[in-house]
């Protein structure tokens, strides 16, 4: 492991060392003009010809109408993109609603289920106390008719 690490902080050494190298030591030089220099008059103002102007104001009215082209695609976009974002938030709500209705439906059914269960413990504690209230007689009466014989 130590010597892996040797190995590659040398690395970033000798590749520092050869950015620098190239950077610093050994000049740059841009490409050459590939177009002529532009004819000035002797004031340093360059003159234009009439078809030069006519192709410049084209040039300006057709960069107008793709900018208003460009504004009215990024106003749609940020309409389509609003819509989106409401129908989303729609979805959301909707799957909320849909959830709440399914919690309610179930905590009915359960307070229906606790209220049957209610009324059927009721009815098997009456049945109960009244299966006992008899068998206490019977026993009481048969043991009394067994110590009467």
């Amino acid at each position: 492991m130590w010597n892996y690490n040797r190995k590659l902080s040398q690395c970033g050494k000798k590749l520092l060392t050869l950015l620098l190298m190239i950077c610093l030591i050994f000049p740059m030089f841009a490409e050459p003009l590939t177009e002529p220099q532009r004819s000035l008059n002797e004031i340093g103002m360059r003159l234009y010809s009439d078809s030069e102007v006519d192709c410049l104001a084209a040039l300006d009215t057709l960069i107008d109408e793709i900018s208003e082209a460009a504004y009215e695609a990024i106003e749609q976009a940020a309409s389509e993109a609003a819509r989106a974002a409401i129908l989303a938030n729609l979805e959301r709500e909707a799957a909320a609603l849909r959830e709440l209705q399914r919690w309610q439906v179930e905590a009915e059914l359960r307070q229906l289920a606790l209220v049957e269960a209610k009324k059927a413990g009721r009815k098997n504690t009456f049945l109960a106390a009244v299966i006992g209230v008899l068998s206490g007689l019977a026993i009481g009466i048969g043991g009394t008719m067994l110590m009467n014989r």
